[in-house]
């Protein structure tokens, strides 16, 4: 049974009128002209990084102008899904102006990518990048243009959660342990193994592995209660929000709510198996989720205060989820006549929420209360 099946229709009917929605916030433009933008972070003096899907780091005024791409960033397989995705600024960025950002990386020699995540100090002037470093590589590589994940979190402990994609073809490698195709990976910020991840001195299994059994993941947030929490896209349904845990399986692709595109079951069509994690949440069908944030702020009230926003892919509005701890109480569909694909959802220091739109001509908005 679904998480939304445990609530009766009465139930939530009555959850809603004692729980009134506010006024729909509005979107405002900060700056267009973007190809397919995929992350945004937050520098200084309210000017912005984004990510383009192609290959080009860009900056963004405070005013809302376009930069020129910056220089430095290492080869970048776009095609496809693939390209330059997620980007975040290191926790002491005012100190040591450290970024993280991660990518779609080709092989040295012959044909396959896989999903890379690297550091890098932004120049001074912000023109370029410095000191580039590869800090994990996916493996193996593999020829393949879809699911390369790629959402990266910073945890308070200082170590970096990278989340990674099963490539497609290769579904069933999400259950083992001797690669990193459907896996959350947890690494430090040089690039070594914690020595507390879950699967360090097991025989055959690589010592990143923080949990197993996902699929796509695209995206991930700190959660109120400082774990990390992740939304996955499933095949024909069955997207799930999940809150991954050291070594523990999500069950993909043995379990899941969603079916093969064009119709019937994965595998045995199994939806629950012992030993598996069940979501949070899951969505049938399926939303396309993208972009995660929490609300910390106050900027949109308090009845917002700890809301996950998350985009739609597929259906192009913001999907605001109520939460009473783990548990999702309602879902509130946000910009519904936006008409743009929700890439990225981030809450900006100054409290505001600002998305990505996946699109030839890309915009990056702020989101405004009414």
């Amino acid at each position: 049974m679904s998480k939304q099946a445990r609530w009766p229709a009465w139930a939530l009917a009555l959850l809603a009128l004692t729980n009134p929605a506010q006024a729909a916030p509005r979107a405002e433009l900060v700056a267009g002209g973007l190809e397919h933008p995929w992350a945004v972070a937050f520098i200084d003096g309210g000017r912005m990084l984004v990510t383009e899907r192609p290959g080009r780091l860009r900056l963004v005024s405070a005013n809302g102008q376009l930069g020129k791409p910056l220089a430095g960033l290492p080869r970048i397989d776009a095609a496809g899904q693939g390209g330059l995705l997620d980007l975040v600024t290191d926790s002491d960025f005012a100190r040591n102006r450290t970024l993280y950002f991660c990518y779609a990386e080709p092989a040295v020699s012959g044909y396959g990518n896989s999903t890379a995540l690297a550091s890098a100090r932004l120049a001074d002037d912000a023109s370029r990048l410095e000191q580039v470093k590869v800090l994990f590589s996916q493996q193996p590589k593999f020829s393949s243009r879809a699911h390369f994940g790629c959402r990266i979190v910073e945890a308070a402990d200082g170590t970096l959660f990278l989340t990674l994609g099963d490539r497609f073809q290769r579904m069933a490698d999400a259950q083992t342990l001797d690669n990193h195709h459907g896996k959350v990976v947890r690494v430090r910020k040089d690039g070594g193994i914690p020595a507390d991840n879950p699967f360090v001195g097991r025989a055959g299994a690589r010592p990143e592995i923080w949990s197993l059994g996902h699929r796509n993941v695209q995206g991930a947030a700190l959660g109120p209660d400082g774990r990390l929490w992740t939304h996955e896209h499933g095949p024909q349904g069955g997207d799930e929000l999940n809150r991954p845990e050291a070594g523990k399986n999500y069950g993909w692709p043995v379990i899941t709510y969603g079916e093969n595109y064009g119709g019937g079951p994965v595998g045995a069509g199994l939806s629950r198996k012992a030993g598996m994690e069940q979501p949070l949440w899951q969505w049938t069908p399926s939303i396309a989720p993208s972009g995660m944030a929490f609300v910390r702020g106050t900027r949109y009230g308090k009845g917002w205060q700890g809301s996950l926003l998350l985009g739609s892919l597929k259906f192009r509005y913001l999907l605001r989820l109520e939460l009473a701890g783990t548990r999702v109480l309602r879902e509130e569909k946000l910009l519904t006549g936006l008409g743009q694909r929700i890439r990225d959802v981030r809450e900006g220091p100054d409290g505001f929420i600002y998305l990505l739109t996946d699109e030839d001509n890309g915009q990056l908005l702020r989101l405004l209360p009414d």
